[in-house]
Parts: structure tokens; sequence; C-alpha cells
């Protein structure tokens, strides 16, 4: 199993000839405006002429930075990519034309191929306007295949859901926790965790590794861009939460 941190959420997962693809973005915004809102700093790490063939689309919910529209339909275009999304979210991409879709509850799953994608819980909200706060779900994800389990948090906060996730599926081989825009804390606690909470949900799911996310592209909260993978390293048990550059691979034999 080879995993990819293309940049931000978005990971490449491969193996067993299945290409997984979480949170895809190449926008040089996370933002609905083209001149305004959070701009990258750091670019992807995987140009997108080198995608592979992408079998499933994972999204956690529709905030900027984790559903690009215009990356959603180049994928779509290629004609190749099931796109697997919580409740409510199949709508906005049917209007765009981008399909199929997939919708998942917490507690629910899918089949393609060998491999099963099940929607779990995640402590966050949903918004990309003014007027739809919490008007569709947002989830994370096990992933089942070949053996393996993969959990993608998406983006979430410190909760009682991880040791759930635990206690139903076992521990993962492999996790993808977010780790960035934790700070202030007071404003951030509820939807995003910080490194030192991804630590404690690292040793509570019991993962084999931990790969971090949700870091290092783009400037969304008070802490500075590279503080996260900082003061995760200082708290990191070992070598098993890893944290990637953007376009770095590790391979689990």
């Amino acid at each position: 199993m080879r995993v990819t941190l293309v940049n931000h959420s978005t990971v490449l997962l491969q193996q067993s000839g299945l290409h997984i693809l979480t949170d895809p973005i190449w926008a040089e915004r996370a933002s609905p405006l083209a001149a305004i809102g959070p701009r990258r700093k750091r670019k992807p790490g995987v140009r997108w002429e080198d995608v592979p063939r992408i079998d499933a689309v994972l999204l956690s919910h529709n905030h900027y930075d984790h559903l690009d529209l215009a990356a959603l339909r180049r994928l779509a275009d290629r004609g190749e990519s099931q796109f697997v999304v919580p409740m409510g979210v199949r709508r906005l991409l049917r209007s765009q034309k981008i399909g199929p879709v997939h919708e998942l509850d917490w507690g629910e799953q899918v089949s393609i191929g060998q491999t099963r994608i099940h929607g779990v819980p995640a402590l966050h909200f949903s918004a990309r306007g003014l007027f739809d706060r919490n008007r569709t779900l947002w989830c994370g994800y096990v992933i089942e295949t070949a053996g393996r389990t993969i959990y993608f948090a998406g983006d979430t906060a410190f909760g009682d859901h991880f040791g759930m996730i635990r206690d139903r599926f076992g521990a993962p081989h492999v996790a993808l926790l977010p780790i960035g825009a934790y700070e202030p804390r007071w404003f951030m606690s509820p939807v995003h965790m910080s490194p030192d909470e991804a630590v404690r949900a690292h040793e509570i799911l019991g993962a084999g590794t931990s790969i971090a996310i949700h870091h290092g592209t783009f400037q969304l909260a008070d802490e500075g861009i590279d503080t996260p993978k900082k003061r995760l390293r200082e708290r990191a048990p070992g070598d098993s939460f890893l944290v990637l550059n953007n376009g770095q691979a590790v391979t689990f034999a």
C-alpha cells in the first residue's frame, strides 16, 4: 500500500490496483472567489497531469478547502471515478454533472469493487455560504480493502468517536488525522484538533501508523503554517505518527 500526501487533506491511497483520492483540492484559493480567501502557500505535491486513474473520491464535507468543484469536474470528465459523499452533498455534485455519487450517512457503507467504504462520525460543521450552515452532513471514512483498514478522519475536533471507531472496526493499519487550523483554541476546539489532541486520537485508535493531514498548504487559522508539524514532531510517539511534505509518499509492505 502506498500513501501520498498531495496537499492539505488530499491523500492518494493506492493498493491492489485500487486508487482512492480524499478531499481533492488543486485550486489556488480555498474560497468561492478567485481574488480573495485563503491562498495556497505551497503547490500540490502531485501535478494534475501526473494524477493516475482514480477509482473512488472521498469527500468529508462541503467546505471550500475540502470540496474543490473544479478538481471534481476534471475527475468526473475522465469518466473513471465514483464519488462518495456525506448526506446532502450529492445535490451539489449532481448540479455540476459530477458523478456517479454515493451518499452516506454515519453508519452506512458502499462497496466499490472489493473495497468497502464506511461513513463514520466526525465533530465538525458544514457550509458553503451564509445561509446553509449544517444543511449537509460531514463525516470521516473507514476503508476496508485487501485485508487492511484505513481511517480518513476528514475534518474533526477531538471526541469520543475515535474510541467508537476503534471498537467497531478495530485498530486501523493507517489513520489520516488532521492537525492544523487549531488556534485560538476557544474558537477552534469544537471543530479542529490540535496536534496534541491528534496524538491522543492516534493512541485511542491504536493505529499502526498515523499520517498528518490538514496542514502546511493553506493559512486557515492563527498558528503559523508550519507550527502544527513542529508541534506534532515534539509530541508524536516515535515514528508511528508521520508528517509528510506535499508530494511525499510512504509505502507499507
